[in-house]
């Protein structure tokens, strides 16, 4: 890959840069587990089911899609809801609650492929951001000991306050480029969620870089990966 054809990386972050896409599994996993069980729904949650329904996107769009795929309604609620509440909302924030006290019990380091990229780009003078639908992006990256790289993060909570639609819309990857002042046809997206390359894919970016963690090379060229990778330091 000749990254002087470049000006700008915008990265995804669990799954990307941190293993943590595996604690958003299991914390989704534990959260669904126990409100269909308390429902009496025999169809259990599954790991395929995160792909589909809940990876890559805003945490109560993850929930709503959820439900809608076992045809569920709950009221929408407010993001204030407790973590017992029946709501979109409520779920959602009883979600994030098992995230955070992972995190914060057992840490998170970078990928190493991912720090040696990071790093080289960096010293290439590659313009960097992280574009997440995680409202715990900072947190993460402070963990991680990398937040230092990205002077730009663009995460739920900008989305919120900007009124930015999520992933698998193109909004926060196209306001991230302008934070940093780049062109989309001269930015890179790295991407491990169907949802986040098919938002790449529409905001038009240079290329679309797509990081098979699990979801499979083929789904994500589908949704608009242009090239897929196991590790980042092949893009080196």
């Amino acid at each position: 890959m000749d990254w002087s054809d470049f000006d700008a990386a915008l990265f995804d972050l669990d799954g990307v840069i941190t293993p943590t896409a595996e604690v958003h599994m299991h914390a989704w996993a534990e959260m669904f587990d126990a409100f269909l069980r308390e429902r009496g729904v025999d169809e259990p949650y599954t790991e395929d089911d995160y792909f589909k329904y809940v990876d890559g996107k805003p945490r109560y769009d993850g929930v709503r899609s959820f439900l809608q795929s076992r045809g569920i309604e709950l009221p929408e609620g407010q993001p204030s809801d407790s973590p017992d509440e029946k709501t979109v909302c409520g779920l959602g924030n009883r979600k994030n609650d098992v995230f955070e006290q992972v995190l914060q019990r057992d840490g998170v380091k970078a990928y190493p492929g991912s720090r040696r990229l990071v790093e080289a780009l960096a010293k290439r003078g590659i313009s960097l951001a992280v574009v997440s639908s995680s409202r715990n992006a900072p947190d993460v990256l402070r963990v991680a000991e990398m937040i230092d790289f990205f002077p730009t993060i663009v995460d739920g909570r900008v989305a919120t306050e900007r009124h930015l639609a999520g992933k698998p819309a193109p909004d926060t990857f196209l306001y991230a480029a302008e934070q940093i002042g780049a062109e989309p046809s001269r930015a890179v997206v790295l991407e491990d969620a169907l949802s986040g390359v098919a938002a790449g894919r529409a905001g038009k970016f240079g290329l679309v870089i797509g990081v098979d963690r699990g979801v499979g090379a083929e789904a994500l060229t589908e949704n608009g990966a242009d090239q897929v990778v196991t590790d980042l330091e092949d893009l080196l």
